[in-house]
């Protein structure tokens, strides 16, 4: 079957666009969160209100597409309600974002399976993301950055991810990438909401690696995002 990601772009559909739904909260919603935290929780309404209207369409990729952007909207509040007012607390990141893990988990087999593959997918990677975090020592950085002054930022960014580097931390961290990328390839192979399911987690770690590699050579620009 190949690997997700390729495929997603060999055969664009749901799998490329949960990829993408991944990629906005990192490049959107970050930024907006950070300016108007209120707001950006709101836009939940109308984000919704779009997907549920979508949903209900005849037309069959409409519907699918909408089943999504219902998935999309969980991890959307979620992630605003963390960064809006959590954010220096990093204990509380994986609850807050699994706050609707039981229904995503119920409706897996109902007519909104399709949201929650893609919710569990997203939230897969965040929790294999925090664990490498955890398991490499970064995780102390984390409120260090965050509450850190515009100069001071990019520095501490940069020594969080220098230790990445470390000779056990990134053994772990590639040990756990090898391991999701072959939890990708399996989901792959398990229908439509498997496919979205491996699409939002795999190109949550090709955004992870993303943000490595800008800590590392352009920690100010990392910090934007």
């Amino acid at each position: 079957p190949g690997w997700p990601l390729f495929a997603a772009l060999q055969n664009p559909g749901l799998s490329l666009i949960s990829g993408l739904l991944v990629t906005l909260p990192v490049f959107l919603q970050a930024p907006w969160v950070r300016l108007a935290p209120f707001s950006a929780a709101v836009f939940t309404v109308p984000l919704l209100a779009l997907a549920l209207l979508l949903s209900r369409q005849s037309n069959p990729r409409l519907s699918r597409a909408g089943q999504l952007l219902v998935g999309f909207s969980g991890s959307w509040l979620a992630g605003c309600l963390f960064w809006g007012w959590c954010r220096l607390h990093p204990i509380w990141h994986l609850p807050i974002e699994a706050f609707v893990l039981p229904l995503a988990l119920t409706g897996l087999r109902g007519p909104w399976k399709l949201a929650c593959g893609f919710y569990l997918g997203s939230l897969l990677g965040t929790a294999a993301t925090d664990a490498a975090m955890a398991a490499s020592g970064v995780m102390t950085f984390w409120p260090q950055v965050l509450s850190a002054s515009p100069a001071d930022a990019p520095l501490l960014l940069q020594a969080a991810a220098l230790q990445v580097l470390s000779p056990l931390p990134l053994l772990l961290v590639i040990g756990s990438a090898a391991m999701l990328l072959q939890a990708c390839r399996w989901l792959w192979q398990r229908g439509e909401v498997g496919r979205v399911t491996s699409s939002a987690l795999a190109t949550t770690l090709a955004v992870d690696a993303l943000f490595l590699l800008a800590a590392l050579l352009a920690p100010g620009l990392s910090g934007l995002i």
